[in-house]
């Protein structure tokens, strides 16, 4: 699985649009989008994705509920 495609299952799980998430992180949806179609996100946005979605990031995604994605 694909990071990319992590990052949308995980956005799919908290009911989040990815440009809300983009301005979470204080990245513009175009940016994020882009950087989306070119894994290119490097740790510390991974991290920060993982906070505004309420979870960690540990190379999953990785909920309160125990859900890894």
């Amino acid at each position: 699985m694909t990071m990319a495609q992590k990052i949308n299952m995980a956005v799919a799980y908290k009911g989040m649009s990815q440009a809300a998430l983009a301005r979470a992180i204080d990245m513009t949806p175009s940016n994020f989008n882009q950087k989306l179609k070119r894994e290119t996100f490097s740790p510390e946005e991974l991290d920060k994705i993982a906070i505004a979605l309420g979870g960690e990031f540990e190379f999953n995604f990785i909920f309160p509920d125990g859900t890894k994605i």
